[in-house]
């Protein structure tokens, strides 16, 4: 083996969120700089075309790679966060024209559609761009695609990239191999989602970004159908504050007035105290459902996402669903190491990037 076979990658990792954009530069898997910025709702709302959010957060990221010392014709690629594409198989695929289209005129959009874009323009064509693991990751087996009348269908949207990553890492660590175990893996951030692994495959999935589920910090999750339409048609509300009453201003803001769990969690009233129950409540329901869907073959139930960190809503839900299979928690999203992990399997030509094509 060459000098420059054992050289370790530099990867630039980019994640965009709704309100936060996150970097991240890895030298394989050693973390060389991490950085979390905020943006204010000012910020955000001024900022009404897709090109615009895009420059706006290039600039932000080129000020913190100059002040750190990184030029980007120093990396040797460019990983970033997957967005609303047309639905993929799990893997890494490297961005092209294809992707990019999708991403800008995508009927849904999402801060996540914004980061393959920023690393594409980044990269100037010298360095290769790649996402892994988007959210539209679909595995769904043909069966759960039924929602009950012909002009519905359930359509897999979820926290792909943590899901898999967290899978693959809970299988190394049992000295397993991912495609050889059942696994119930629940992702609980500002959305949850609950996702039935066989084998390797997602088979059944939550739709977490606008409306299935357990309510979580941000999401009212699955409401009484019939009262949501009449609510819809009461006149009292417009499109947009029904759909952010779903997605935004749902769950725990709704209740309480806060998506800070740990805020939540102090103010120690009967009433918050009750609300969190109920939430850890619906999550255990959820990853019960996926238990049938695996008829009840499960090596583990994992608990991942920021909400993990509370030993309150683990303990709860676990209390629920450790007679399924043992509870493991692994809190944080992982989704930069997520990326970058990928990126270093590639450059390692362990796995092989796909192409993305719509057709």
């Amino acid at each position: 083996m060459n000098k420059e076979e054992k050289r370790k990658p530099l990867i630039l990792v980019i994640n965009t969120g709704s309100t936060s954009t996150k970097i991240s530069v890895y030298s394989g898997s050693d973390v060389l700089l991490e950085k979390k910025l905020m943006h204010t709702t000012e910020e955000i709302s001024r900022l009404k075309k897709f090109d615009d959010k895009v420059i706006f957060r290039i600039k932000l990221i080129k000020k913190i790679l100059d002040e750190n010392n990184f030029k980007i014709s120093q990396f040797d690629m460019i990983m970033t966060r997957g967005g609303l594409i047309t639905p993929v198989k799990s893997g890494v695929y490297k961005v092209n024209f294809k992707m990019l289209q999708d991403l800008k005129s995508a009927t849904k959009q999402h801060a996540s559609n914004l980061a393959a874009v920023i690393g594409y323009h980044l990269s100037n064509n010298h360095i290769p761009v790649y996402i892994a693991d988007p959210v539209v990751v679909d595995e769904m087996h043909e069966i759960a695609r039924y929602a009950g009348h012909p002009l519905f269908q359930r359509k897999s949207v979820f926290h792909a990239l943590n899901h898999k990553a967290v899978g693959r890492k809970f299988a190394s660590e049992k000295d397993s191999d991912y495609k050889d175990l059942n696994l119930i893996i629940a992702h609980l951030g500002g959305g949850i989602s609950v996702g039935a692994h066989q084998k390797g495959q997602v088979i059944d999935v939550n739709q977490a970004l606008d409306g299935e589920g357990a309510f979580s910090p941000e999401r009212s999750g699955t409401l009484p159908a019939g009262d949501l339409v009449r609510m819809s048609y009461s006149g009292k509300y417009s499109k947009d504050e029904m759909l952010k009453m779903i997605t935004g201003k749902g769950g725990l803001v709704a209740y309480t007035g806060s998506n800070d769990l740990k805020e939540i969690e102090e103010q120690r009233d009967s009433e918050s105290l009750v609300i969190l129950k109920a939430m850890a409540y619906q999550v255990a329901k959820s990853i019960g459902e996926m238990a049938t869907v695996l008829k009840g073959s499960v090596d583990g139930i994992i608990l991942t996402g920021g909400v993990a960190y509370s030993t309150l809503i683990t303990g709860l839900i676990s209390e629920r669903v450790k007679f399924i299979a043992p509870v493991y928690v692994y809190p944080g999203e992982n989704e930069m190491w997520a990326l970058a992990q990928n990126g270093l399997l590639l450059y390692e030509n362990k796995i092989t990037a796909k192409i993305y094509n719509k057709s």
